[in-house]
C-alpha cells in the first residue's frame, strides 16, 4: 500500500544499520534505568549504536575497551568489545556482531560496569 497524504513518512531503509538487543535481563533493566534518568541521551546512544557501533568521531564518549577487555565470547564466538558513555557514570557496554548486523547490550547501567573497577 503506497502511503497518501497526512500518513506518517517512514525512514528509509538503509540496509546497514545494526539492530540492538539485550544479552541478558540484567542489561535490560540497566537500559530502563537509563531511559528513566537520562532518555534524551540514552535516545542518542541508541542512534549511536544502532547507525555506526564503530564511531570515532567522539572517542571520549565511545570507544573499545582495551586489554582483557577488549573483546568477549558471546554464543560461542569472539567480538570486539565497545562502551558508550552515556552520562559521567552511566555506561553501555556491548559487543558488535557483523555478520549478524547485531550489537549486544552486554551492560547498561548509571554506574561503571565492575569488569572496571
Amino acid at each position: 500500500m503506497s502511503p497518501k497524504r497526512g500518513d506518517r513518512a517512514a525512514p528509509p531503509a538503509v540496509g546497514t544499520e545494526f539492530e540492538l538487543r539485550f544479552a541478558d535481563s540484567a542489561a535490560a533493566d540497566g537500559w530502563e534505568q537509563l531511559a528513566r534518568q537520562v532518555p534524551a541521551n540514552l535516545r542518542r546512544a541508541y542512534e549511536v549504536l544502532r547507525t555506526d557501533p564503530r564511531s570515532r568521531t567522539a572517542p571520549e564518549r565511545q570507544h573499545r575497551l582495551k586489554g582483557a577487555l577488549a573483546s568477549a565470547a558471546w554464543k560461542g564466538e569472539q567480538f570486539e568489545r565497545w562502551q558508550y558513555e552515556v552520562t559521567g557514570g552511566g555506561r553501555i557496554w556491548y559487543l558488535i556482531d557483523d555478520e549478524r548486523r547485531t550489537v549486544w547490550l552486554t551492560y547498561a547501567g548509571t554506574g561503571h560496569p565492575r569488569g572496571t573497577d
